[in-house]
């Protein structure tokens, strides 16, 4: 329960209360003038409690998931070691990305397509001139 006095906590604590009390109050408002005669406040003095109902909800939803993401850690299971071979080095949980070359690639069947051929041309000169527009193409 510590995890949910930190600052940040108190101040969500805080705007869920704030929020509810306002729209019940909103609501409460609508229920008033509904009774004066405005017959469109009937569907926002309905429409204003469903909204702090929201609020609370999400509210739970997200204080169930911070208490269940503090409780829940993941074990790492060691690998499987046969008795007669060495100890393996486990892999590391993060690994780096692998780079790869951007290079054009070659058509499939090695048919040259021409309005394939001069969309690329097209795409190439977009990409040359990033800050021309489409009309621009001399092409």
């Amino acid at each position: 329960m510590q995890r949910l006095r930190t600052p940040a906590w108190i101040a969500r604590h805080v705007a869920m209360v704030v929020l509810v009390v306002g729209f019940l109050g909103l609501g409460w408002w609508q229920v008033t003038r509904a009774a004066g005669g405005n017959a469109l406040s009937f569907g926002y003095a309905i429409e204003w409690p469903v909204f702090a109902g929201f609020v609370v909800f999400v509210w739970w939803r997200e204080v169930r998931q911070a208490l269940r993401a503090g409780s829940e850690r993941p074990a790492v299971p060691a690998p499987p070691v046969a008795a007669d071979a060495e100890p393996v080095a486990a892999t590391p949980a993060v690994r780096r990305p692998v780079r790869a070359a951007r290079v054009p690639a070659a058509p499939a069947d090695g048919a040259d397509d021409g309005d394939l051929a001069a969309y690329n041309r097209y795409l190439s000169w977009l990409n040359a001139n990033p800050g021309a527009r489409p009309g621009d193409y001399p092409g």
